[in-house]
């Protein structure tokens, strides 16, 4: 008898919020970390934030950051904003920096990390999660939404 996993391949998870009209920095990157699953509502966890904030203002300059660096600069960026230091430990850095990797909008180029290839980030999405993982997932729900109706003759009249 096959046994089928409950664990999933990949798992996103896609919010809608208002438009963003006038946000400050560290704001717009918490609602794109919102909006991408990356966080939730009402979180006080969010060192995700600002480790993507430091990525996202290295793209400019297109520097890699290694561990150490973003790790100071996420010091830094919570002492500018005066958010306490939680969550700041190398460790924890380097969780966050993997799930960022999972979800596509980062990459790890010889130990130092940046926003994938330096792209734009609505460019990045359409490319990366749009294109790839959104359609992949899609494609294999219609997958399941034919065998069910072939188990349960859906579509028979």
């Amino acid at each position: 008898m096959k046994v089928v996993s409950e664990q999933p391949l990949f798992e996103i998870s896609l919010r809608k919020y208002e438009k963003p009209h006038s946000l400050k920095e560290r704001e717009l990157v918490k609602k794109l970390c919102l909006s991408l699953g990356m966080l939730q509502p009402g979180d006080s966890r969010d060192v995700v934030v600002d480790v993507f904030h430091v990525l996202l203002k290295s793209v400019r300059r297109k520097k890699l950051l290694n561990v150490a660096e973003i790790e100071k600069k996420v010091i830094q960026n919570r002492k500018l904003h005066r958010i306490a230091m939680l969550g700041v430990a190398s460790s924890n850095i380097r969780r966050q920096l993997k799930r960022l990797r999972n979800i596509l909008v980062i990459e790890k180029v010889k130990s130092r990390y940046r926003v994938c290839e330096f792209m734009p980030l609505k460019e990045l999405f359409e490319a990366k999660i749009e294109k790839l993982v959104l359609q992949d997932i899609s494609d294999r729900i219609k997958e399941y939404l034919s065998e069910a109706d072939s188990a349960f003759g859906a579509g028979k009249r």
